[in-house]
């Protein structure tokens, strides 16, 4: 039987039990998609207890090749019908039983995408992440996430955001709430149950505060292995939105809503050895491995941006004298793209790259798989940066989704540490936003060329 994750995850035998007390009459099975985002079915609790449980469900591979709007692609590579449209099937993660409590009688299983033989569908998140942290346990190290993820709220549903076009919505704060009590406490009938209800789900909640943008507020969650960091990230996504919309209110996790600060999601990671020690500090501070890391991170930070900001709107985030990153440099400040923090047992280190809207499986593997280069290749940590964090020599991060591609597309260290089946694939994701992007006429371009061009 799996161990739990922690104490309000079920058992296997819990949730039989709920079952047959009637307790539960649904189980929402879950994967992950490559926007980050949940799908998968509701199943009738008892159907699912006698014939899911023990053996998993189907699902369609063309989930795999969506775009955000659900248009299925053809230019995949697993495009073709033998593969997109065939099933694939849904293994049950048994450690991931979670009740939804704002979801009278439902609990939530996440699972892993396979091809009918059983073999892993290579271009799965989960399955990515998965991939790395094998990796990285060959070392005998275990990776430890925690992640901030900052959102803006609105006084507005998502219907009546979806009729007026998502223009003009009535924020949930009318002036900047950054560490502000008072106007976080005009929100915090919404927060409180955002906090509750996604704790009492097994997510480790440790604080919810104000931010700079009118109506933004920034989630923080514990550090706890990666591949739980992660599967919480994803379905606190989903909870969010379903609670607020139960407020009759609405959320965005877009990396840049307006032109006002983005929605920034950091991401702390921290390596430990098999008996939960640090190796990123030592009795003089900093270990080698600690450094080799970092570099490792810096030297794949323009390669593997697709996979922190994988959308177009991702790129609107790196503006110039804001606070979101834009060097490609380590530091102690705040702005910098990869932050040291901490020291002896929290000595860690955070990306500030990823936006709101991140995909965190992508991210974390990212992350592993650029830091493990670093060790692989014993990389020197260069200089840090100090100093106007924008107009510094140095190197700067991709700033479109254009040239993100590209990077990815051409990296030999992508296609090592990932396969070409992902790089390919991810390239292909990309495309598809670009061509949508490129072929729709914005309101930006009429009110400037309607009249006056």
């Amino acid at each position: 039987m799996s161990e739990l994750r922690n104490a309000r995850h079920l058992s296997v035998h819990d949730l039989r039990r709920r079952i047959n007390e009637g307790d539960i009459d649904t189980v929402v099975v879950a994967f992950t998609d490559m926007q980050g985002r949940l799908q998968g079915k509701r199943l009738h609790a008892v159907h699912f207890a006698e014939d899911v449980l023990d053996h998993g469900t189907e699902g369609s591979a063309h989930l795999f090749t969506v775009d955000v709007d659900m248009n299925i692609g053809d230019r995949y590579a697993m495009s073709s019908p033998a593969e997109a449209d065939g099933d694939i099937r849904l293994v049950l993660d048994l450690q991931t039983i979670r009740l939804l409590p704002h979801q009278p009688g439902t609990v939530m299983v996440q699972s892993d995408a396979v091809w009918p033989d059983q073999t892993p569908v290579v271009q799965s998140p989960r399955t990515i992440l998965k991939q790395q942290l094998a990796a990285v346990a060959r070392r005998d190290y275990a990776v430890l996430v925690g992640t901030q993820l900052q959102f803006m709220a609105f006084n507005t549903s998502y219907e009546d955001a979806w009729t007026a076009h998502y223009r003009d919505l009535a924020l949930a704060n009318q002036y900047s709430v950054d560490f502000s009590i008072l106007g976080g406490g005009r929100v915090e009938p919404l927060l409180r149950e955002i906090r509750n209800t996604t704790y009492a789900a097994g997510m480790d909640v440790a604080s919810v505060k104000g931010e700079r943008n009118l109506g933004q507020h920034e989630i923080g969650f514990r550090d706890t292995d990666a591949l739980t960091a992660a599967d919480n990230h994803t379905v606190f996504k989903t909870m969010a939105k379903e609670i607020a919309a139960q407020h009759g209110k609405a959320i965005t996790f877009m990396a840049k809503y307006d032109e006002g600060q983005g929605n920034s999601c950091r991401i702390e990671l921290s390596l430990r050895s098999p008996d939960g020690s640090t190796v990123f500090w030592g009795n003089t501070g900093r270990t080698r491995v600690f450094d080799a890391f970092v570099a490792g991170l810096l030297a794949t930070l323009y390669d593997f941006t697709l996979l922190y900001a994988p959308n177009i709107n991702s790129y609107k985030r790196f503006a110039v004298d804001t606070l979101a990153p834009t060097a490609i440099a380590w530091g102690l400040d705040n702005r910098c793209a990869i932050r040291l923090l901490g020291e002896d047992q929290s000595a860690r280190v955070e990306n500030r790259v990823p936006g709101g809207d991140v995909n965190p499986y992508l991210a974390c593997a990212a992350m592993i798989a650029g830091g493990l280069y670093g060790l692989d290749h014993d990389l020197e940590l260069g200089v840090g940066l100090t100093g106007n964090v924008h107009s510094s020599d140095f190197p700067t991060i991709p700033r479109t989704l254009r040239e993100a591609r590209q990077a990815f597309a051409s990296s030999q260290i992508a296609r090592a540490a990932f396969g070409d089946d992902v790089v390919d694939h991810y390239t292909t994701v990309a495309d598809v936003e670009l061509d949508a992007f490129d072929a729709v006429v914005t309101d930006w371009e009429r009110r400037r060329s309607f009249e006056r061009m």
